[in-house]
């Protein structure tokens, strides 16, 4: 029998995990109330199968039929009911992580993982009535292009939670690390702070939004620069965990004004069609 994946959210990381496990085999079952952004998640997953097929990564028929393994649903309580695993993807907002993990529990899934950057994940565990099966799943934008998984362990997760998110890890053809519940993780404190820096840089006019990014590509051979990686994570995320780990942290996690303002704007990045840069219809 195929083993089914609930995936709770369809924005931007949803989509991404939702068409990597489908690809992987998994029968995917994504959680999405909108019926618009449930729309964009079926043409992305679609527009991700078709440049799979161009880059000679699958064929016609593998790319149909995993696009054939995804399916929407409006509610949690309308997906499978014990999937192997079950993922929120969710804000970065604690009351709406716990409401969404208490519906994801009524499933009993096997494995329960958070998409969460930089929150705790043994305060999001006292939604669960077993947190042994509960850890971070922490994902790369975009998905489908970044070969790594950050794990990370909370106080109760189990030996055995753990393994079955190695494994799953590699199903989906990531590698893996396994971090311990400190704020921001190891993957979101040196993401953030570098994305954080480059935005003070735009704000003291030391380079344009191309070069700034074009340095990161050139002198450290980042695949993405860091500004155009915030519109593709989503500029209202990466202001979610500034002042999370901010809390934490200090002033070095401090968002920059520049952000601040765009998000007030509803300039959010990819998702919006306008954040650093502008996305072309079609992109956003």
């Amino acid at each position: 029998m195929t083993q089914q994946v609930a995936v709770i959210g369809g924005g931007t990381m949803g989509t991404g995990i939702a068409y990597v496990c489908a690809q992987a085999g998994y029968a995917v079952t994504v959680v999405e109330p909108d019926d618009a952004r449930a729309a964009v998640l079926a043409r992305d997953c679609a527009a991700a199968a078709q440049d799979g097929v161009r880059r000679g990564k699958q064929d016609e028929a593998g790319a149909a039929a995993a696009l054939a393994r995804l399916r929407r649903v409006a509610r949690v309580a309308d997906a499978p009911a014990h999937p192997a695993l079950a993922i929120e993807t969710v804000s970065e907002r604690l009351e709406l992580k716990h409401r969404v993990l208490a519906e994801i529990a009524a499933l009993e899934p096997a494995l329960i993982g958070t998409n969460t950057s930089a929150m705790s994940i043994d305060e999001l565990a006292r939604a669960l009535p077993d947190p042994t099966r509960f850890l971070g799943t922490h994902f790369f934008q975009p998905v489908w292009s970044f070969k790594f998984l950050e794990i990370v362990r909370g106080a109760a997760t189990s030996d055995a939670a753990v393994e079955a998110a190695r494994t799953f890890a590699t199903r989906i053809d990531k590698q893996s690390i396994v971090v311990g519940n400190v704020p921001g993780f190891a993957t979101s404190r040196l993401d953030l702070i570098s994305s954080l820096e480059a935005m003070r840089m735009l704000e003291d006019g030391v380079a344009s939004v191309e070069d700034i990014d074009r340095a990161s590509l050139l002198a450290f051979r980042h695949p993405v620069g860091p500004l155009k990686l915030s519109d593709m994570v989503g500029l209202d995320v990466r202001l979610d965990i500034a002042r999370v780990l901010e809390k934490v942290y200090g002033e070095r996690y401090a968002p920059p004004r520049i952000l601040i303002e765009k998000v007030a704007r509803g300039e959010l990045g990819r998702k919006s069609g306008r954040g650093f840069y502008a996305w072309p219809e079609g992109n956003a």
